[in-house]
C-alpha cells in the first residue's frame, strides 16, 4: 500500500502564506489525477484544487487568485502555494493522487493523512 505524505501546514497569520507538499512514499510507475482536498470541524471535505496529466486546473472559488497548484513530474510531488491566507482558509488538507502501480496496473486512488492549516491572528 502507498501512503501520501503531506508536509507544510501550520499557524499563520491573516494575509499570509504556506506551501503544502505531498508524494507518495515509494515509487510508483505513474500518476494520473491529483488535487487537494479541505475539511473544516463540522463541515464536510471539499475539493480546493485540482490538476489533470494535461497540466490543466481548477479551484474552488472561494481560492481563486489565491492558491496555486503544481505538479513536479520528475519527483512525483504535487505542491498548494497558499497566499493571502483568511481565517476561513483553517481546516485540515489532504491531498489526493490517482496511482497507477505497474504498466498494466489500472489507476487506485490514494489519500494524504492530512495536515492542518490554521489562519489566526
Amino acid at each position: 500500500q502507498v501512503q501520501l505524505v503531506e508536509s507544510g501546514g501550520g499557524l499563520v497569520q491573516p494575509g499570509g502564506s504556506l506551501k503544502l507538499s505531498c508524494t507518495p512514499s515509494r515509487s510508483i510507475f505513474s500518476i494520473g489525477g491529483m488535487g487537494w482536498y479541505r475539511q473544516a470541524p463540522g463541515e464536510e471535505r471539499e475539493l480546493v484544487a485540482e490538476i489533470r496529466t494535461t497540466g490543466s486546473t481548477d479551484y474552488a472559488n472561494s481560492v481563486k487568485g489565491r492558491f496555486t497548484i503544481s505538479r513536479d513530474r520528475a519527483w512525483n510531488e504535487l505542491d498548494l502555494q497558499m497566499n493571502n491566507l483568511k481565517p476561513a482558509d483553517t481546516a485540515v488538507y489532504y491531498c489526493k493522487m490517482d496511482l497507477r502501480m505497474g504498466e498494466f496496473s489500472g489507476l487506485s486512488t490514494s489519500w494524504g493523512q492530512g495536515t492542518q492549516v490554521t489562519v489566526s491572528s
